[in-house]
């Protein structure tokens, strides 16, 4: 499995770095096309395949993660796919489970849909292309590692009901793998542009980046031992699903956007 992570790693990581440095309208389709595909592996997972509600999740999901574009009509938008959604019930779900399978569209949308749309806002602010490259390269330290010093010398479990796998040492060896990449990274990154925090702030969110990257990843756990699935999907080699990969990174991009807009600012 570590040989796959790493050759996906190869082949992702670059694509990833092309969408984030080329910009619009490059990185939305790449955002939105991973939440599509994540949110695609949740409802498939929430509710087995064959169901026509997905496709109106689908097109929720999308309305979600691309709304940062269309921020003044979003009201519009979102009043328009509940009552589109809803009216859906009437034909595509039972009546016995209409709500229930409702409940889980939304539910889908907003957890990966609206939650992924943040990426797109942080990538909008001044100098946005380098809080990303920031952010996602020390989320992906936190991430290799956990996984590697997990594995090497986690012992003790850190929440083994939803998680066995996840141990103290696996998420001490994140902590500290995000702060040194993010350390790494920062004198770099100052080189081409000036990053709007001073180092104590850049450790600070190096921390906060760890913690939150942690809990997506657990949060994702939680939703696949619920649905009695080890992995939510097989696109990615050695990884498992999208969501298996981007779930540490579902609250992150929110966390840090409003670090930058309410503390740095």
């Amino acid at each position: 499995m570590s040989k796959q992570r790493v050759i996906t790693a190869a082949v992702g990581i670059p694509v990833v770095v092309f969408a984030v440095w080329i910009g619009d309208p490059v990185f939305s389709l790449f955002i939105a096309a991973a939440a599509l595909a994540g949110a695609f592996e949740f409802y498939h997972m929430a509710l087995g395949p064959g169901q026509p509600l997905i496709y109106i999740g689908l097109l929720w999901t999308l309305v979600f993660v691309l709304s940062p574009h269309y921020v003044d009509v979003l009201p519009l938008v979102m009043t328009a796919t509940i009552v589109i959604s809803l009216i859906g019930l009437l034909f595509c779900s039972s009546r016995e489970k209409a709500f229930h399978n409702w409940a889980w569209i939304a539910a889908g949308a907003l957890y990966v849909g609206w939650m992924l749309s943040y990426w797109l806002n942080l990538r909008f602010l001044e100098g946005g292309m380098y809080l990303v490259f920031l952010t996602m390269f020390t989320t992906f330290a936190n991430d290799t590692g956990a996984f590697f010093v997990g594995r090497a010398w986690g012992k003790q479990k850190l929440a083994s009901a939803i998680s066995p796998g996840k141990t103290w040492g696996g998420a001490v060896g994140g902590f500290l793998s995000a702060i040194a990449v993010a350390s790494i990274l920062f004198p770099i990154l100052n080189l081409f542009t000036t990053l709007p925090f001073g180092y104590w702030q850049l450790l600070l969110l190096a921390c906060i980046i760890s913690l939150f990257a942690q809990l997506g990843d657990l949060v994702e756990s939680l939703f696949k031992r619920n649905m009695a699935v080890k992995e939510s999907g097989s696109l990615l080699p050695g990884h498992g699903g999208i969501l298996d990969r981007f779930d540490s990174l579902i609250f992150v991009g929110a966390i840090v956007y409003y670090y930058v807009i309410w503390i740095i600012a």
